[in-house]
């Protein structure tokens, strides 16, 4: 091999270089505008925050993978070796995170079915509070005392989950016991007029107070009323007030755990 054919080996290695150098750096800057521009679509806005995020890296991660092996094409390595590589690779990883593959799969799972969405209010397993937010392998829930929670998606795709918001409105149960000496119409009506008492309890479906049943001390009466989900908790606080108050303006008694012993002589 003389000077001349050795020179023109480098010149070509270094022109391919050269080229994919620049596919690499053109490459990197179009994916990171062609993700921006698609986050900023109509489309893609109206979607769920996890969702969003979601597709976000997905896309980020597909186009990187293209323009990585573009390049390589480019610098002269076989693409059947790059993909042997990378198939290779995955399947060593995939036998090292079979926990984090299935939280993986989880997440899809997820954010396609939607059984949950960022900021409802869920109980999964024993755990309740808010969804703050559904990542690729955990979701976070945020309890009532600001509490953070991680879960396994893969957990959550096998577990019951009861969501108190997708409804819309929830029911509100408060039990009143009030003596046995006690009118059932008064206590029906005083109860039922308490409801009346604030606007966040709405009147379709309409309040209902029902006697409940025959307990040790008194009789039990439930308070039945409906609510947009996000006032559950100040509807039944009001309740709970409002119904005490109300019982004892109308005179009639709450007992409390008590024992009557009557002694009989010969």
């Amino acid at each position: 091999m003389d000077f001349t054919e050795l020179k023109s080996i480098v010149m070509d290695a270094g022109i391919n270089l050269l080229l994919g150098i620049i596919i690499l750096v053109v490459g990197l800057f179009l994916t990171h505008w062609i993700v921006k521009l698609i986050s900023q679509s109509k489309a893609f806005v109206k979607l769920d925050p996890s969702l969003q995020s979601f597709f976000r890296n997905l896309i980020k991660i597909l186009l990187i993978v293209t323009v990585v092996l573009t390049a390589a094409s480019v610098l002269g390595v076989p693409l059947t070796s790059v993909i042997t590589i990378f198939a290779s690779a995955g399947v060593a990883i995939s036998l090292g995170m079979q926990g984090a593959l299935g939280n993986l799969v989880g997440g899809v799972t997820l954010l396609i079915l939607q059984p949950i969405k960022t900021g409802e209010f869920v109980k999964i397993g024993e755990h309740v509070g808010f969804v703050k937010n559904i990542g690729a392998f955990y979701t976070e829930i945020k309890t009532k005392d600001n509490t953070i929670i991680s879960l396994p998606n893969s957990n959550l795709t096998n577990t019951a989950v009861i969501n108190y918001t997708r409804g819309g409105i929830r029911r509100v149960e408060v039990s009143f016991l009030v003596s046995y000496t006690t009118d059932i119409d008064l206590a029906f009506n005083t109860l039922k007029n308490m409801t009346k008492g604030s606007d966040l309890i709405l009147q379709d479906p309409p309040p209902k107070v029902v006697f409940d049943k025959c307990r040790d001390s008194g009789m039990e009466f439930e308070v039945r009323a409906w609510t947009d989900a996000p006032n559950f908790s100040k509807v039944r606080k009001y309740m709970t007030l409002a119904g005490k108050r109300a019982l004892d303006e109308a005179g009639i008694r709450i007992p409390y755990q008590q024992m009557d012993v009557h002694i009989k002589q010969d």
